[in-house]
């Protein structure tokens, strides 16, 4: 529904519900669970974006909320083409980050990893912008998310071997 409004329109109605959205998560103490993924380029260069309506000064990995019964390797491909318009090849999952979130909800984020296909692109509504990075040299402003995700990433592909 939202994808059929202007553009501008859609991101104004994200900023103003993104609030609402983590108050009334607080106030009933939910346990949400989302997927982050960790998609490579052949370079491996991680692919990240920056939302239009949420902590928008961050690059964060691309990712999204899980349906309930959800298999988060299928929720991850599914988000990276939403989010960047890129395929998830090889896509496995490598652990769950969880957290305690001011508010008091609970943010159970199952990583996925990954080659990505394509070229990236935002969509202009709920992503801003969408780029592949070298990990030694991840932009200033990249979330502290993303490199607990790459922690347990390095600590899987180190047990994989």
């Amino acid at each position: 529904m939202l994808s059929r409004l202007p553009p501008s329109l859609h991101r104004a109605l994200l900023r103003i519900g993104q609030p609402v959205r983590l108050r009334v998560w607080g106030l009933l103490r939910r346990e949400m669970r989302g997927c982050g993924v960790l998609a490579f380029d052949q370079a491996g260069h991680l692919l990240m974006v920056r939302h239009s309506y949420h902590q928008r000064d961050r690059w964060l990995l691309p990712g999204g909320g899980l349906v309930r019964g959800e298999d988060p390797v299928r929720a991850g491909t599914r988000e990276l083409l939403e989010e960047a318009g890129c395929r998830l090849i090889d896509g496995a999952w490598i652990g769950t980050d969880l957290r305690q979130m001011p508010g008091g909800w609970i943010n159970r984020i199952e990583l996925i990893a990954g080659r990505s296909e394509g070229i990236p692109h935002a969509d202009g509504r709920e992503i801003a912008e969408a780029a592949f990075f070298p990990l030694d040299a991840l932009p200033q402003s990249t979330g502290e998310v993303v490199h607990v995700a790459l922690g347990i990433w390095r600590n899987w592909r180190a047990s994989e071997r």
